[in-house]
């Protein structure tokens, strides 16, 4: 299920070539950790498994692409190169690094895989708001939105085989910390993420538009960690869950609205703003409010070990913060109020965006994802931007700290569910 792969499979057919994929394992990635190598790799086995029974040659590269990619293409006489997309900065400098680097009579494709209508096609500019991107992108899906052709079994073998992976002996050129372990709830693998959506189909997705919001219930795909990695398709997961408007309209088209508007929303704004993770990235209206209030008067001001240690005055934010170093996963709706609260209790928007992004990534498995910066949504990471600097969203009654930023508090949680069971479920252990 990923058109990058299937385009390049064409191609390697109307030639009658040999098929290679390639896996360039960077040493470290932002703040992903253990946590999110081991997730990752785990699920390239699998992929190394399946191209193994199709007759496609995988490769494990260690390194930076730019490093070990071209030599490559060069020693494999590789006749063209298709890769996939990411509108964040590191990956898209990735690929212009490849692409100075590659021979220049070898051609170099990129297909956006990531997104079910095209990034670049979605939109020829940054959207403001889910109102005026939504259109654009129901408009483009009946083009999009369509079944996937096969991976067939390739059948022009290469000269010489694949070398062999020592996956063990990877985790070796890692530096990145070990000190975030593994969850227990997702295992890895696209195997393993089909059963989740199959779950959520079968037994939640019936109550995924009235109780998505309740951290209570069991009403969430839980199918972010699958997404992030490509593990499991966006566009599969949509497909699949649309089988069943006629049962559960309202739920079906509330998980379009977050895993296709609002997720391709957020590729839209790093696309299209080089400051996605800054306060020069919000709109004047919101640089202004929260420069005018930065000086404020804060009730609590809490440390980044604090705050990561889930040590504060509020339960219901410090059970948060534990059930993401637990599971690796906030519920959507706390992922709101949390980021809102670093807001409130750190001394600047900037200190604030930095605390959010540096958790969200350390110990999200979705973490360090388009998502992250910006939805705020129940399917995706912590919506920072949206959360700390009212992207995408409209000014409101001004008040202290926040100025128009959208506020949230504890007595609002506690009128939309049961705030203490929450937790008591993430308590803090002695």
């Amino acid at each position: 299920d990923n058109w990058a792969f299937l385009y390049a499979q064409r191609l390697a057919l109307k030639q009658e070539l040999p098929l290679h994929v390639c896996f360039c394992l960077v040493p470290k990635f932002l703040e992903a950790t253990i946590r999110h190598y081991r997730f990752m790799l785990r699920g390239l086995q699998e992929v190394a498994e399946e191209c193994a029974e199709l007759n496609i040659s995988f490769h494990l590269l260690l390194g930076y692409a730019k490093d070990v990619l071209p030599t490559f293409v060069t020693e494999h006489g590789v006749g063209g190169l298709v890769t996939d997309f990411s509108p964040l900065r590191l990956p898209r400098q990735w690929v212009e690094d490849v692409r100075e680097r590659l021979p220049e009579d070898v051609p170099f494709a990129q297909v956006d895989a990531h997104n079910i209508v095209p990034c670049w096609l979605a939109s020829p500019k940054q959207e403001y708001s889910a109102r005026t991107i939504r259109g654009k992108i129901h408009a483009q899906l009946p083009e999009f939105l369509t079944e996937f052709p096969p991976v067939v079994r390739h059948p022009h073998p290469p000269s010489c085989p694949a070398e062999p992976i020592a996956w063990e002996a990877c985790y070796s050129s890692l530096q990145v910390d070990h000190t975030v372990k593994e969850v227990e709830w997702a295992t890895p693998g696209t195997a393993a993420g089909m059963a989740v959506l199959k779950s959520f189909i079968a037994e939640r997705l019936k109550s995924f538009s009235s109780h998505r919001n309740d951290p209570n219930k069991a009403a969430l795909s839980n199918l972010s960690p699958w997404l992030h990695f490509g593990q499991v398709s966006t566009q599969r997961a949509i497909l699949e869950v649309q089988k069943h408007r006629r049962s559960y309209k309202d739920s079906v088209d509330a998980f379009v609205e977050e895993a296709v508007v609002r997720r391709e929303l957020a590729e839209n704004f790093c696309y299209y703003n080089e400051n996605y993770d800054s306060v020069q990235g919000a709109y004047d209206w919101a640089q202004t409010t929260l420069k005018v209030h930065a000086k404020d008067k804060r009730p609590y001001l809490y440390s980044l070990q604090e705050l990561e240690q889930g040590t504060t005055h509020d339960p219901l934010w410090n059970a948060a913060q534990l059930q993401m170093v637990r599971e690796g996963k906030m519920h959507g709706f706390l992922r709101m109020y949390w980021a809102k609260k670093i807001l409130e209790w750190t001394h600047s928007p900037e200190e604030a965006l930095q605390f959010a992004i540096y958790l969200n990534d350390r110990y999200e498995l979705d973490g360090r994802d388009p998502n992250g910066y910006l939805t705020p949504v129940s399917l995706c990471p912590a919506g920072c931007l949206w959360s700390i600097c009212g992207i995408h969203d409209q000014g409101w009654a001004e008040r202290p700290i926040f100025g128009k930023i959208r506020y949230m508090n504890y007595a609002g949680c506690k009128r939309k569910f049961d705030v203490e069971q929450f937790e008591r479920r993430y308590a803090p252990t002695p």
